[in-house]
């Protein structure tokens, strides 16, 4: 491995990782939905996805279905523009081939590299302590393992900061974590453990599990505290737009959250859905959510509705 290894990261979190290791000088190349920090939106874009821009949580989930029916991918890769960098290190994920570029995506380009291939790093978390383990296999595989070790022992004691605010709260309400509109899904994987940390309880799916589909009824037997609107991929303006068939549902105002103004529309493009650093900053929303104070960092992090 080089001294300084160039870098191609496909994924939004790996982009993150490398980052906040240091590597932001040796990216070379970034996926379509890398941006994050801003000045990735300068490099090459090797990435794109058959997914058309507008379309609502409804339309994407059967649009998915469809490339899915048909054996296809959901994602193209520029092979020749990838071979071109020549990276030493690229990273990518096999975890949702739905959500970012798999290995299989990249079989083509790495099928006909002249030289010596790259290094693939597919990273594949589950839970919190995944993402934790996955900083470091970035560092050992870009030389930066020190600064991993680093960047994991910050993150955990923020971490550690929030749970002590939490005991010192000492209630902890339900919390229904929504990753998905239409069809309904709760946030599974490491989002119950960020609700647990942040000082709530978690409904519906179980910490390392992936995402439930979610049966409307189950949500309004359980009335949950708090409700906390956290669509994959989708900013807060894109989720209040989205939110129009729950809004207009006349037992959506039967909710106690909904009644009380206990419901938060968060962003769930830069937070909770990319397994990176950030997360401790996605926990630290839920605790704001919980505790029901504005978002002052004028960057719409979070929004809380008005009581209906």
């Amino acid at each position: 491995m080089a001294a300084h290894p160039r870098v191609v990261s496909l994924l939004p979190s790996a982009t993150e990782i490398a980052v906040a290791l240091g590597l932001g000088e040796q990216l070379l190349g970034r996926s379509h939905e890398c941006d994050y920090p801003p000045f990735v939106k300068a490099l090459p874009v090797l990435t794109s996805t058959k997914l058309e821009k507008g379309l609502t949580s409804i339309e994407i989930d059967r649009r998915v279905q469809e490339i899915v029916r048909q054996g296809l991918s959901v994602y193209a890769v520029d092979a020749e523009a990838l071979r071109a960098l020549k990276p030493d290190v690229i990273l990518t994920q096999s975890q949702c081939a739905v959500c970012a570029v798999t290995p299989a995506d990249l079989e083509e380009a790495l099928s006909a590299w002249v030289g010596t291939a790259p290094h693939l790093l597919s990273l594949a978390p589950d839970d919190l302590g995944d993402v934790w383990g996955d900083i470091g296999r970035v560092g050992a595989a870009v030389g930066a393992e020190d600064r991993a070790v680093e960047v994991v022992a910050d993150l955990r004691l923020r971490m550690a900061a929030l749970e002590d605010r939490a005991r010192q709260r000492g209630t902890r309400p339900t919390i229904a974590a929504i990753e998905w509109i239409e069809p309904l899904m709760a946030a599974g994987n490491w989002v119950p453990e960020l609700i647990e940390i942040a000082g709530g309880t978690p409904l519906f799916a179980t910490p390392g599990q992936h995402s439930p589909w979610l049966e409307w009824q189950a949500l309004l037997a359980a009335d949950p505290d708090i409700i906390v609107m956290m669509p994959c991929g989708y900013r807060v303006p894109q989720t209040m737009i989205d939110m129009a068939p729950l809004a207009y549902r006349q037992d959506w105002r039967s909710l106690r959250a909904v009644r009380e103004g206990r419901v938060f529309v968060t962003d769930g493009q830069y937070f909770f859905n990319r397994p990176g650093p950030r997360l401790v900053e996605s926990a630290e929303i839920i605790a704001a959510c919980i505790e029901g104070t504005d978002d002052t960092s004028g960057e719409q992090r979070w929004i809380r509705l008005p009581a209906q």
